[in-house]
């Protein structure tokens, strides 16, 4: 397309043009030269500060590529071995330096000065944070969870079943549990479970693992447990444990009596006797699976003409990144699982990594990661790459609200009106489904790191209390038993980023809200939404939120109103 614009990274100033990270030693010296630099004024500051941010977007996009072709073929040593020397070879030495960099910063007078600059005022609180977490004798910790954690990814990804005479990978698998066929899904379903269950005590193993090794990262810097830790870690300033409670208590009370009407109603369509788990996916009438798309261009193209509807600008993001070659869209052996959309720091154009089959869950996950996209587009000029990177309840925001504002145009994707009709009212009772599972992993992951020494029984039998507290209770799980009780098993998360969860949930409730916005007047709606992304980390999460015209509230009265206006959307359909 000859009105495209590919993005140039920005002209270096502290780096030279031709630099690639190769080792440790080919990074020292810059690190060496902020370090001993003398910092004499407050330009000084701020064009150390510019400095350091430039070497930081060099590094942190030279381990995205590593990361994006890793996952792309998880087959291929080469890659994995590049991933692994950047991990255990460069990483474990910026880490003590960054130390040394941020008391640096921390120790200069004029500071106080930058304090009072909007964007600059986070960074610094962010700084501060880092510097009373950060210990030397967790390097070779991380070191050790993140070599841990790659097995995940590759247990995970060497998972297949065969049907029907055709090795599937999970993911293609899933698909056919959306049959009409209900003795084809029965089978289906036990043979992903059975494969599943053929390494939960490798995975059971490695999570124990897991779970000492960040406990020991938290007991070394002095907090009570890795939880308490990780909130630090993660700079949630705005929300405490007990926010989350509370809100696991009102999706309790406000959302899974929703779920269970939706349970029985399905089970009543259905005309079976009992529901089961494989009954989940299938269209409650009968009617074969939606089909969003045929294959990875079509998606592409599909895609990038719904965000363009939305704004012309939001489509010209999809459009760079395709020119790009920044897309990975479809599902094939030797792929890791899950969907990611990788920022990359230089050049500021991300890459989309996910495993599309054709199914509208697919949709949604290109609409999602397409929301985290345009993000990344929004901010990629700020100041500095701490700008850039916002709280990850203000980056799901970002594309958890794009799934619901693009709803308007998804007849690109299911032209017939029944079909459309369809696709929303799936994708809402979809978003009812992922609050109490988000309820669900999230209040899981309190007990595991508060109760860091459970044994395995302690375990299943707390995933089990958990996992009722939060499901309907009309699925009958009876000769399924084992499979429920290794359910957890498949959330990704919790082996390769404890803690990063409850964000959707927060986010799904900001973007009900942003929708809501949207509904009223596209217009306003959309314009909300872009300024709160715009302003990346320059602002606290409560004040982007306003910025959107949206609350950040987990109150059961703010969720009821919330869940009232899906209910009545839904209806709608």
């Amino acid at each position: 397309m000859s009105d495209i614009v590919i993005p140039q990274r920005p002209v270096r100033t502290f780096l030279p043009e031709n630099f690639t990270v190769g080792s440790w030693d080919s990074l020292k010296p810059y690190f060496d030269e902020l370090l001993s630099r003398d910092l004499l004024s407050l330009t000084d500051l701020k064009t150390w500060l510019h400095h350091r941010s430039e070497l930081e977007s060099i590094i942190s996009e030279d381990m995205g590529w590593r990361y994006i072709r890793m996952t792309c073929f998880t087959e291929n040593k080469e890659y994995s071995e590049a991933y692994m020397d950047f991990v255990q070879n460069i990483q474990p030495h910026i880490a003590p330096v960054s130390d040394e960099l941020n008391k640096k910063a921390l120790a200069s007078p004029y500071l106080k000065e930058l304090e009072k600059v909007t964007g600059y005022d986070m960074m610094i609180r962010n700084l501060k944070k880092e510097t009373e977490i950060f210990r030397e004798a967790n390097v070779p910790l991380y070191t050790e969870i993140n070599t841990e954690t790659q097995k995940y990814a590759q247990l995970s990804g060497a998972m297949t079943v065969e049907i029907e005479g055709k090795e599937l990978t999970l993911q293609q698998a899933g698909v056919l549990l959306m049959s009409t066929d209900r003795a084809k899904r029965e089978e289906v379903y036990k043979k992903i479970t059975t494969r599943r269950l053929n390494d939960k005590e490798q995975l059971d193993q490695l999570f124990s693992k897991l779970i000492a090794l960040r406990n020991q990262v938290a007991i070394n810097a002095d907090f009570k447990n890795f939880r308490d830790y990780m909130f630090k870690s993660y700079g949630r300033f705005d929300y405490t444990p007990k926010d989350c409670f509370d809100f696991h208590d009102a999706i309790q009370s406000e959302v899974v009596p929703i779920l269970n009407d939706l349970a029985k109603e399905r089970k009543a369509q259905l005309k079976v006797k009992d529901l089961r788990p494989w009954d989940k996916a299938v269209d409650a009438e009968g009617r074969e699976a939606l089909s969003a798309f045929d294959g990875g261009k079509d998606l592409t193209e599909k895609s990038i003409e719904c965000f363009r509807r939305l704004d012309p600008f939001l489509g010209q993001c999809l459009s760079i990144m395709r020119e790009m070659g920044h897309l990975d869209l479809e599902s094939r052996i030797g792929k890791a699982p899950g969907g990611y959309n990788y920022p990359l720091a230089e050049i500021g154009v991300p890459f989309i990594f996910m495993n599309a089959t054709s199914t509208l869950r697919d949709m949604t996950t290109i609409m999602h990661e397409g929301g985290h996209a345009v993000h990344n587009f929004l901010t990629k000029d700020l100041e500095l790459n701490d700008f850039k990177s916002p709280p990850m309840e203000v980056a799901e925001l970002a594309s958890m609200s794009m799934e619901l504002i693009s709803m308007d145009h998804w007849d690109l994707f299911f032209p017939d009106p029944q079909q459309l009709r369809r696709a929303k009212r799936e994708h809402l009772e979809d978003l009812i489904e992922t609050l109490p599972w988000v309820a669900t992993i999230d209040k899981f992951q309190h007990w595991l790191y508060e109760n860091p020494t459970h044994t395995l029984e302690e375990r299943k039998t707390n995933w089990i209390k958990t996992f009722d507290r939060f499901a309907d209770t009309t699925t009958d799980w009876s000769g399924l038993e084992e499979g429920k009780n290794y359910l957890w098993q498949k959330q990704l998360h919790l082996y390769e980023v404890p803690f990063y969860y409850i964000e959707y949930g927060m986010a799904q409730l900001g973007a009900v809200a942003v929708w809501r916005n949207f509904k009223k007047d596209n217009r306003k709606g959309l314009e909300g939404y872009m300024n709160a992304l715009k302003l990346g980390h320059t602002k606290t999460i409560p004040e982007t939120y306003q910025a959107a015209g949206i609350k950040f509230d987990f109150s059961k009265a703010y969720i009821k109103e919330l869940m009232d206006f899906v209910r009545g959307e839904l209806a709608a359909i």
